[in-house]
């Protein structure tokens, strides 16, 4: 079973030669380090000691956050709120694209 963006696909843990799993493995590490720099800043690394790259078996990125405490997932979810909120106010919220979010189904 899968989702439309592969996140629930299986694990990639047989490789099919024609799949390009480093591109997306390495897309995977940029968003996982980028995360985690924004939680390390936030002093809030402990709590997501899971957070990893991954990739499907169709060779698409994915950033895991591993098990994590539910206090721990109610205050990302009010930071991303809060950021949100912030970037509506400023009337400035960035497309979709700009943060490179891409909208297309999984292969």
């Amino acid at each position: 079973m899968t989702d439309r963006r592969g996140v629930i696909a299986k694990r990639a843990e047989n490789l099919a030669p024609d799949v390009p799993y480093v591109r997306g493995w390495v897309r995977a590490r940029r968003g996982a380090e980028a995360l985690a720099g924004q939680l390390s800043a936030l002093g809030l690394e402990s709590d997501f000691p899971g957070l990893s790259a991954d990739m499907n078996v169709f060779g698409d990125g994915l950033v895991r956050l591993g098990s994590i405490r539910p206090e721990a997932a109610v205050l990302l979810a009010e930071l991303i709120a809060s950021g949100l909120a912030a970037e509506m106010a400023d009337g400035a919220a960035p497309a979709p694209e700009e943060h490179g979010h891409l909208d297309t189904p999984a292969a």
